[in-house]
């Protein structure tokens, strides 16, 4: 198996790559984009499709990706408002991005989990 040598990233970018991983990697930020990209739109679609998340978190996670310009929310003027949210451009092409990180993730993390294993009885 040949591999090609690794990509030179320095300081800079490699702060830029932390901050997005830092919003990304937070308990239940993906599967909120995640829910997003896949079609929902309302607070308790996203809510439903997320296992184990509470409207609390949810709340807490969307102002996060607010502020971080993945998620914008969108307010009708009906009665009751109506809330919506989406995935903005850029959180758009950061799911992307993701899907080389879930491809690595389905190859190796057996490995990972049979190497906590063989920590736990050895």
């Amino acid at each position: 198996m040949t591999t090609s040598p690794p990509l030179h990233i320095d300081d800079e970018e490699c702060r830029r790559i932390s901050g997005v991983m830092e919003v990304v990697g937070r308990r239940w930020s993906s599967g909120i984009l995640l829910a997003l990209g896949m079609g929902a739109e309302r607070f308790s679609e996203i809510e439903h499709r997320v296992q184990g998340l509470s409207g609390r978190m949810l709340s807490v996670r969307l102002r996060e990706l607010e502020a971080a310009e993945l998620v914008a929310r969108d307010v009708r003027p009906t009665t009751p408002v109506t809330i919506s949210y989406r995935l903005t451009e850029r959180g758009i092409e950061l799911l992307r991005s993701l899907q080389p990180m879930a491809r690595y993730a389905r190859r190796w993390e057996p490995v990972a989990e049979e190497g906590k294993g063989a920590e736990a009885t050895g």
